[in-house]
C-alpha cells in the first residue's frame, strides 16, 4: 500500500499513521484524508493490530485541520471542499482497535478535533490546542462541537469555539481533552508503553467497550451529517470565503461586511 501524503506502517500489533506534509504543518487535503480513511480500515481489517497511533511529522505541528491553500473555493464532490472527513471521524469511531493521539506541536482546528475523536490523546508538553473555525469562515458541526461538549463540558467548549484562542498542554489536561502531558523527549516513549500495556488487554473486550462508549454518543453521528449539509450551503456565502481570502491574505477578515454585501 503506497501514499503520498502519510507514513503509514505496522509492527508488533502497532499500526501507526503519520501525516506526512510537514511543509504546510500537517495541513490536510482531499488526498491526504483519503489515505488517512484507507489505512484506518486497512489497520482495523487487520487482526495483528491492537492500537492505532496518529501523528503528525516534524516538531512543529500534529495537524491544523485542512489546507486552506488546497482549494480554490469551489466546494464540490465528495465531501465538504472535495474533504471527507465525516468519513475520515468515522474511521476513526468505528476502528475497533483503540486510536491515540501522538501530539508534539499544534493541535488546530480540524487536528484538535481529530484528537477529541481519538480515544487516547497524548501530549508533549510543548503541545498547543485551539480552534479556529470562526476566524476563517468555518466550524465543525458535529463531532468537533458536540461532542467535545461531552469531553470537556459546554461552557469550556463553547469557549474554545466562540473565541479561537490557544491553550497549552497543560490546560488541555486539565480540561479533559489530553490524558497525559509528557515532556517533550518522553512523548515516544510514553506512547509506546501505552500502546504495550494496551496490547496486553483483551483485544475483544476493548472492543466491545469501543463499542459500548460509542453507542452513547452515536446520535451526534446524525448531527454531524445535517451540519456538514448545511456547512457545504455555508460555504458558498460571501461571509465564509471572506475567512479564506483574508487567511490567504494574511489579513484580519471582515466578516459583517462580507454578510451585508451578500443580502
Amino acid at each position: 500500500m503506497e501514499f503520498n501524503d502519510i507514513l503509514y506502517s505496522k509492527h508488533a500489533g502497532i499500526a501507526r499513521i503519520t501525516i506526512n506534509r510537514e511543509k504546510v504543518m500537517n495541513a490536510f487535503r482531499g488526498e491526504t484524508v483519503e489515505e488517512m480513511i484507507l489505512a484506518l480500515r486497512d489497520a482495523d481489517n487487520d487482526p495483528e493490530v491492537g492500537v492505532v497511533v496518529l501523528a503528525g511529522a516534524g516538531e512543529r505541528a500534529f495537524c491544523t485541520g485542512g489546507d486552506q491553500s488546497s482549494h480554490d473555493g469551489k466546494y464540490t464532490g465528495r465531501g465538504v471542499v472535495g474533504l471527507p472527513v465525516e468519513e475520515l471521524h468515522t474511521a476513526i469511531r468505528d476502528c475497533r482497535v483503540p486510536v491515540i493521539a501522538r501530539v508534539q506541536g499544534y493541535a488546530i482546528g480540524g487536528g484538535n478535533v481529530l484528537c477529541t475523536l481519538c480515544d487516547i490523546t497524548i501530549a508533549s508538553e510543548k503541545a498547543i490546542f485551539g480552534q479556529v473555525g470562526p476566524k476563517v469562515g468555518s466550524v465543525d458541526p458535529g463531532w468537533g462541537t458536540a461532542y467535545l461538549a461531552r469531553i470537556v463540558g459546554e461552557k469550556k467548549a463553547r469557549e474554545l469555539w466562540y473565541f479561537c484562542r490557544r491553550y497549552t498542554a497543560a490546560q488541555a489536561e486539565e480540561m479533559g481533552l489530553v490524558n497525559i502531558v509528557v515532556r517533550h523527549e518522553e512523548l515516544d516513549a510514553t506512547v509506546d508503553a501505552w500502546c504495550v500495556e494496551l496490547l496486553e488487554k483483551s483485544p475483544t473486550a476493548v472492543a466491545i467497550a469501543k463499542r459500548s462508549f460509542n453507542a452513547d454518543s452515536d446520535n451526534i453521528r446524525g448531527i454531524s451529517n445535517a451540519g456538514i449539509e448545511a456547512l457545504a450551503l455555508f460555504y458558498q456565502t460571501e461571509e465564509s470565503k471572506e475567512g479564506s481570502r483574508a487567511f490567504r491574505e494574511k489579513r484580519k477578515p471582515d466578516f459583517r461586511g462580507a454578510r451585508d454585501r451578500s443580502r
